[in-house]
């Protein structure tokens, strides 16, 4: 260390007898205010570097940017078309949008969803998987092919945004999405063990859940219309019970994980509906009717044939369904068509459709069968905005069209 401390002056060494033993400090450095990195900056030109990249910088801007009057014009285009397209309808808006080109700002889109639908190769299913297809989503469809058709959503099949999975909602699965359709539900106790499995997805993940229960849980209804606030009436033993109190009991365990896990749901009451892909031997009394005209059988009623129903086309229940996810309200809400038909009349409409010499063969009627149902669905049209719209004698004629091709497409193979 002495080493390093040696002084290399000219003169004697500090505190030496040469200069009689005071220190002289050194010099003041210049720029001695600034702080060190400042000092270090300044000598070495960085500050002319930055002012010199600063002036380059504006002055190609003030080449390449618009001028002032371009940019006035074209932010009026754009305000008196935004205003334009405010005043349209969501469908007019679009089309207009597409037609003056150019994309959909990418803050303006809106995200596409993961979603999945059980049952998704069922009736109700697989149209509501076409119109989330349609919608942008990617959907993956979990379905037993118990009831469901592999032919009602085989041409998504080619589509990277669409994913079919043969498994049975009774055992657990692992998946990652968004929302949660849960359609499976045979008519037995399994359905309960489903709804179980699926909450407790939902949960995991965090997903929005929504179960589609159904206008059973009103059983023999002594009240008409029925609104969602009446717990209806129903035989816990008898031989309908199973699928009316597995409904019901969906119904309490989809609120317990509301209020107890704090999970995001939606229920829907469904009330008949019917379309194309329909079970042509389901037992239900829209396809019996038609399948049985279509093959020149008579008409099954049972009982006095006065009983009565409602019925709604399935495009009108997937927009409900889709309207109550997308909602804020968990209900349970009447999806249904409020137009009530007694079974004789519903008779003559397809008689009218399909064979007007269609005869009527009545046999005695089933046990504990609703003698009227009729959905209230004033808080639908109130909350979600929705309300059916295709009448009876509209959709008919299309789920005939289809039950006609594959009643004798079959007949043909």
């Amino acid at each position: 260390m002495a080493s390093e401390l040696t002084y290399r002056g000219g003169a004697g060494a500090p505190g030496s007898a040469s200069d009689g033993g005071e220190y002289s400090p050194k010099p003041s450095k210049p720029l001695s205010w600034l702080t060190r990195a400042a000092r270090y900056a300044a000598a070495e030109h960085r500050p002319a570097f930055a002012l010199a990249g600063m002036l380059l910088a504006a002055a190609l801007f003030s080449l390449y940017a618009p001028s002032s009057d371009a940019s006035s014009s074209a932010a009026t285009t754009t305000t008196t078309t935004f205003s334009h397209l405010s005043s349209l309808p969501s469908s007019s808006a679009a089309s207009l949008h597409e037609s003056a080109g150019g994309k959909v700002p990418l803050g303006l889109r809106r995200r596409a969803l993961r979603v999945l639908v059980t049952g998704g190769a069922g009736f109700v299913g697989s149209h509501l998987v076409d119109r989330l297809v349609e919608r942008g989503d990617s959907v993956i469809v979990v379905d037993n092919f118990f009831t469901g058709r592999k032919d009602n959503v085989a041409h998504h099949l080619a589509n990277p945004r669409f994913e079919v999975i043969r498994h049975d909602v009774v055992e657990p699965i692992l998946l990652e999405v968004d929302q949660i359709y849960h359609l499976a539900c045979p008519a037995s106790p399994t359905n309960v063990v489903g709804t179980l499995n699926m909450l407790g997805l939902a949960k995991r993940i965090g997903a929005k859940f929504l179960l589609t229960s159904t206008s059973e849980v009103y059983g023999d209804p002594l009240q008409h219309p029925q609104v969602e606030t009446y717990w209806g009436n129903v035989n816990p033993i008898g031989v309908r019970s199973c699928y009316d109190e597995g409904k019901r009991t969906a119904e309490t365990l989809t609120m317990d994980y509301h209020r107890g896990a704090n999970l995001e749901v939606r229920i829907a009451r469904i009330f008949n509906t019917y379309g194309p892909r329909m079970c042509i031997d389901d037992g239900r009394v829209v396809s019996n009717f038609v399948a049985q005209a279509l093959r020149k059988e008579p008409l099954t009623v049972y009982g006095d044939g006065k009983q009565t129903r409602s019925f709604q086309y399935v495009s009108d229940l997937v927009e409900g369904l889709m309207s109550l996810m997308e909602g804020e309200h968990i209900g349970p809400f009447n999806l249904g068509n409020p137009g009530e038909f007694t079974m004789l009349e519903l008779a003559k409409v397809v008689q009218d459709t399909i064979d007007p010499n269609a005869r009527i063969e009545f046999r005695p009627n089933t046990a504990d069968d609703p003698h009227k149902r009729k959905p209230d669905i004033t808080r639908a049209k109130e909350l979600l905005g929705w309300e059916p719209k295709v009448p009876l004698r509209e959709g008919l004629p299309l789920m005939v069209t289809d039950f006609r091709k594959r009643i004798f497409g079959d007949q043909e193979a």
